[in-house]
């Protein structure tokens, strides 16, 4: 039996992707576990930041935490609202120098439908696979994340930047040309960005993920209300454990809760 507080599954970008749960001084490899029954128990919380046992408000922090830590503040979602580039801190200039001006990419992925996003240049292609993406493209590259959010302003006037995770999960292919759609996005870049757009030119990046069974129908666990759950693990999308049952298990959001696993 394993037992700790949940964090956001680690991946690598094989020929399918590989998932690992970080279990203080265990991995467990998830993929491994694909085809048999599974026990998830729930035993408590444990925030990300104070470590205390206080119930989880929102990204795997206690309420405190999640309004004084820097990583949670609101350029994170939103990222034009980023200022560490003009000087001006919000709750930590250090912190917010450190991933406000380091090099951004704007994008398009396609999980439930084509979908704008801005992340890190690091966390390509994790970001995508932790979204479900089976395809994506880099629309362009910028030197900060201001540069990259006002950007997305103008393409979610045209794309979602959401994703619908129902169907996210139930989709495993698409004719869609991501190449066609990055060309056409240039045209709705805002005039700020329209100079790094020069010599800038991205391929698709396809994506493959450990499921031997679609939900047709999924549920999605709340394993804090269940308290219990055991069921065959059919696959991983995302950051989703896909059961048998049409039963999904978001890992991601339910950080900060610590539960058990075993084989049943």
């Amino acid at each position: 039996m394993f037992q700790n507080v949940l964090i956001k599954m680690k991946v690598e970008n094989n020929e399918q992707v590989d998932y690992f749960l970080d279990f203080k001084n265990n991995f467990i490899h998830m993929n491994q576990l694909i085809g048999k029954k599974i026990i998830l128990k729930f035993k408590g919380y444990e925030c990300l930041n104070c470590q205390s046992n206080l119930e989880i408000y929102r990204q795997g922090y206690c309420k405190k935490c999640f309004f004084e830590i820097p990583s949670t503040a609101q350029w994170v979602m939103k990222p034009e609202l980023s200022k560490a580039h003009l000087n001006i801190e919000e709750r930590d200039l250090e912190y917010e120098k450190s991933v406000q001006l380091k090099p951004h990419i704007v994008y398009l992925a396609f999980s439930s439908e084509i979908k704008v996003g801005v992340t890190r240049k690091t966390q390509v292609p994790y970001r995508w696979i932790d979204q479900g993406a089976i395809k994506a493209i880099q629309i362009l590259e910028l030197p900060n994340r201001y540069l990259a959010g006002i950007s997305e302003v103008e393409l979610k006037k045209h794309y979602s930047d959401k994703t619908n995770w129902r169907e996210m999960l139930k989709v495993n292919n698409t004719q869609i040309d991501l190449e066609s759609e990055r060309i056409n996005s240039l045209k709705s870049l805002p005039n700020e960005v329209l100079s790094f757009c020069n010599d800038q030119s991205f391929k698709t990046f396809n994506i493959s993920y450990p499921v031997q069974k679609h939900p047709i129908k999924p549920k999605s666990l709340n394993i804090i209300k269940e308290n219990s759950f055991s069921g065959e693990l059919v696959g991983i999308k995302g950051q989703y454990l896909i059961f048998s049952d049409d039963t999904v298990f978001n890992v991601r959001s339910n950080e900060g809760i610590v539960v058990s696993i075993e084989l049943d």
